[in-house]
């Protein structure tokens, strides 16, 4: 008999949305360039599951030049219609417009906002992750007052996609919130990484 892990019951027992529970979901991420990456996916799931955009993502990567803002940022009509051609990525005008406003906007709150853009993120905990203690998925709420006010700064700021319920999947998904219901084998590991200093 063989001792198996307990998780969420979300990933089912695919091994890539397997993987990314077990060593990216709900690990708090500080990283400008990386939050801007999260954020655009998320973006780009709006109507769909997480786990096809998974399977997409790293044809994501190479079709948005590894999701580098500052090349995203000139991106114009050219590019544009190159994106609207590929077809391993999902191929929507609004969203693909929507993530080169969001890469020029990036540049402009690295540049002028404390913190940058993570700082900018984070200050909606605090700068600290919260730690829940949900029992079951039901218990996990799809919005949030603080997705509801991240969401409407980031609106006000000139982002789009990013309502209150996508806001809150990237804030578990980046480790703002800790969802990972406490019986699942992460819950303990991710409350761990919140009480480490945040990297500078």
């Amino acid at each position: 008999m063989t001792d198996e892990l307990v998780r969420c019951h979300w990933p089912g027992e695919d091994p890539l949305y397997v993987a990314y529970h077990d060593d990216e979901w709900g690990v708090p991420e500080f990283d400008d360039r990386a939050l801007y990456e999260k954020l655009v996916l998320d973006g780009f799931q709006a109507g769909l599951s997480w786990i096809t955009i998974l399977r997409k993502r790293e044809n994501f990567r190479r079709a948005f030049d590894e999701f580098s803002p500052e090349k995203i940022a000139r991106y114009g009509k050219r590019e544009t219609n190159r994106l609207l051609r590929d077809e391993g990525i999902i191929r929507s005008r609004a969203k693909i417009e929507a993530a080169i406003r969001g890469a020029r906007l990036w540049l402009d709150i690295l540049e002028k906002e404390p913190g940058g853009f993570s700082g900018l993120i984070w200050k909606h905990v605090d700068g600290r992750p919260r730690v829940n203690h949900y029992k079951a998925p039901k218990q996990i709420p799809a919005k949030t007052p603080m997705s509801e006010n991240l969401a409407k700064e980031l609106k006000q700021r000139g982002f789009n996609f990013c309502g209150p319920v996508i806001v809150y999947a990237f804030a578990q998904a980046i480790g703002m919130v800790n969802d990972h219901i406490v019986s699942c084998h992460r819950h303990a590991a991710c409350e761990k990484l919140a009480r480490q200093p945040r990297p500078r």
